[in-house]
């Protein structure tokens, strides 16, 4: 069962402050900033402050992740190797352009779980597709690994590297972002859609999440906190959802119970796509404790 993640927040780096500030968020999953949200001449800062945020405080449930910078950039090891011995969780890989950026950090990966005494294949990896070559790759990179669980799209950087302009409706990033959430779900892998950036739009915010959650996006990327209560309500079962999906699989059991296939419930006919989507719907039930810490 792979981890819940509705809106995973980003936190920058090199900000003690925010870091310290996420921890009373209840955020399914947090990313510590190394890459867009640090600048240059902080990189080296926000390693210390990241792996010391690592070492010393409490992240309660939330998952602890790692955005660290892409392989081109250089910086990648060294961002791997400051916040390892410190016990992240996983990391966020930017710029995935194909199997081999993916390889090369397992292979990595697996050295230090070794040298640490931990599982080898215990740190999960979620890659960022952000680039129209990564599109064209997704399903070499969608089984470049045991450790990936979530393909991420980024709708900003693939824009500008298609030289598309960015749109309110987003028509122009359309294409990749069902690609994205397409092959999520050929591979078994969560789709976590692109962050909303218009920070002062709430409704923006809801009705984006709301697309992608029709198009099977599991989560969206939170940039501020003020986005995890909404992007948590939408991406969570409602009671109505919870519900009919009981009651559907109870229907289910007493038809196995009695020798029947495929049967048909409130006028439809119920078969395994929509068994699997109950249960897909109660698990994700089970997972969620939005409980306030105290």
């Amino acid at each position: 069962m792979t981890r819940l993640r509705r809106a995973p927040l980003f936190v920058p780096g090199d900000s003690e402050r925010k870091i310290e500030k996420c921890l009373t968020l209840q955020a399914d999953a947090v990313i510590l900033e190394l890459e867009d949200g640090v600048a240059y001449s902080r990189k080296t800062q926000a390693r210390h402050t990241v792996a010391e945020a690592l070492r010393s405080l409490n992240f309660g449930r939330s998952e602890r992740l790692v955005r660290i910078n892409s392989l081109e950039t250089g910086l990648a090891e060294a961002d791997i190797e400051a916040t390892i011995v410190a016990g992240s969780d996983g990391y966020v890989i930017p710029k995935v352009n194909s199997a081999a950026t993916l390889a090369w950090i397992d292979k990595k990966l697996g050295t230090w779980e070794q040298k640490l005494g931990r599982p080898v294949g215990q740190i999960k990896l979620l890659a960022i597709i952000e680039t129209a070559l990564g599109v064209m790759n997704l399903a070499e990179i969608a089984t470049a690994t045991a450790r990936l669980e979530a393909l991420l799209f980024g709708a900003e950087d693939l824009a500008g590297d298609m030289g598309a302009v960015r749109t309110r409706a987003g028509w122009e990033g359309f294409y990749a972002k069902s690609a994205v959430v397409t092959a999520a779900a050929a591979y078994g892998l969560e789709a976590i859609d692109t962050p909303y950036i218009r920070l002062q739009d709430p409704d923006g915010l809801r009705a984006e999440a709301r697309q992608a959650l029709n198009l099977g996006y599991s989560g969206k990327l939170a940039i501020h906190p003020a986005q995890l209560e909404p992007l948590h309500q939408i991406f969570s079962p409602t009671p109505e959802a919870i519900a009919s999906a009981q009651r559907l699989l109870a229907a289910y059991q007493a038809h196995i119970a009695q020798g029947s296939g495929v049967f048909v419930l409130d006028g439809r006919m119920v078969d395994m796509p929509m068994i699997r989507a109950a249960q897909k719907i109660l698990q994700k039930e089970s997972q969620i404790d939005d409980t306030p810490p105290v």
